[in-house]
């Protein structure tokens, strides 16, 4: 099945008015931080916090009356279902989503509020889909796919023309890979738009199966990942397809990277990315000699990301970035102890956050005391200073390495 820019021109019609055109910002900092020309499309400033309403409402505008009525199933566990829930509800149509038992609270309970009859159903996409292939056809529900279809690829697409219609110098457009369905119809919008556009995909390395499989290899996926959103372990076949003939290349990015991703996007430009929505700038950080001085557009596909996760992002991010440090002091356990200590860190201009006394220990002597003191710092050497004046003082510390 063919699709082309006349599809995306159309879909664009369907769902204006509809879904935000987001915004697409030149990011000074984030240019300087990684050597290339960087404009950033904020996707997450959707009503649901992601692309997929694009597809979603595309999909759902072209069904026949009695196909609104009879009702739409679809498969997922976070942005699709939130998509496809939102946009049947506005337009009046039941909705059925199968999502995993895992599945965090929070998403089944925003599906559930825009009307969605809700499935939990085990552990997994795969076997989700087998629950919502036994519904569709037992209740006549028409299936609404999260990526391999042409209607949902033509409405991703519509993201593509608003980004080389707001930056038409960009020379790269770097986006993140499921299934494939949002880089397929950027990648068919781009080759109407401007055909010598380079259009680079990003997985993550547990889920490497695009990559894979236009290299023709067979890999194992799985693993736990910072970016769920992008963790399929195939594309679709319309959507590789598509990729394989229109996309230059597939990076591969690390969770470290694309943790970092999360938190430049929080500290740099204040808003707050999904693993998958940081993906593409993951990219820039694994590979910045391939786009050092190109002008890159990178989709910020969703944000859609726990709080309590995102809390974990930002705190390994100071501690990264040398803005707070966890230092274990041995000490005699006598009285005045920890204020000697406190001093010294306080001359040192450390600011003491937590504090933790611990003497029963195994490892910890006999009448000695270990301090665990979480220490608010301007900078890594900063700490470094706080540890040479600790250690003219006479006291024995470690920074410790593990979380704060």
């Amino acid at each position: 099945m063919s699709i082309d820019i006349d599809d995306i021109r159309a879909a664009r019609a369907r769902i204006d008015g509809h879904v935000e055109r987001t915004p697409m910002r030149h990011s000074v900092t984030l240019s300087a931080i990684t050597g290339a020309e960087v404009w950033v499309k904020f996707e997450n400033l959707q009503f649901t916090a992601s692309f997929k309403e694009r597809g979603a409402l595309n999909k759902l505008s072209q069904l026949s009356d009695q196909e609104k009525r009879a009702g739409v199933i679809a498969i997922s566990a976070g942005n699709h279902a939130q998509g496809v829930a939102y946009h049947a509800q506005r337009l009046g149509i039941p909705a059925t989503i199968v999502m995993p038992e895992t599945t965090p609270f929070t998403k089944v309970s925003h599906t559930e509020h825009f009307g969605a009859n809700v499935v939990l159903v085990g552990e997994t996409i795969a076997e989700g889909r087998k629950e919502a292939d036994r519904l569709a056809s037992e209740q006549g529900l028409i299936f609404v796919h999260p990526f391999d279809d042409a209607a949902i690829i033509a409405g991703q697409g519509t993201l593509g023309l608003e980004m080389l219609e707001d930056a038409p110098e960009i020379d790269s457009l770097v986006v993140p890979i499921g299934g494939g369905g949002l880089i397929s119809g950027i990648a068919i919008a781009a080759a109407a738009l401007k055909p010598d556009v380079e259009i680079v995909g990003v997985e993550a390395a547990l889920y490497a199966s695009t990559r894979d499989a236009l290299a023709g290899n067979a890999g194992t996926y799985g693993g736990i990942t910072v970016a769920e959103g992008i963790a399929v372990k195939a594309p679709g076949e319309l959507t590789l397809e598509i990729i394989r003939a229109r996309v230059a290349d597939v990076i591969s990015v690390s969770e470290s990277q694309l943790e970092r991703a999360i938190g430049l996007y929080f500290n740099v430009e204040k808003t707050v990315a999904e693993g998958a929505g940081a993906a593409s700038l993951a990219a820039l950080l694994a590979e910045p000699e391939r786009f050092r001085g190109r002008r890159v557009g990178l989709v910020l596909s969703g944000g859609n990301i726990d709080a309590r996760l995102m809390s974990t992002v930002i705190l390994r991010g100071l501690v990264r970035d040398g803005l707070l440090a966890r230092i274990r002091v041995a000490t005699a356990d006598v009285p005045g102890q920890l204020a000697k200590v406190a001093q010294v860190i306080a001359d040192a201009r450390g600011n003491i956050v937590e504090v933790e006394h611990k003497r029963l220990l195994a490892e910890v002597a006999l009448k000695s005391a270990d301090l665990e003191i979480t220490v608010e710092t301007r900078d890594a050497d900063h700490i470094d200073e706080i540890m040479d004046a600790l250690g003219a003082a006479g006291f024995k510390a470690k920074v410790l390495s593990g979380d704060i």
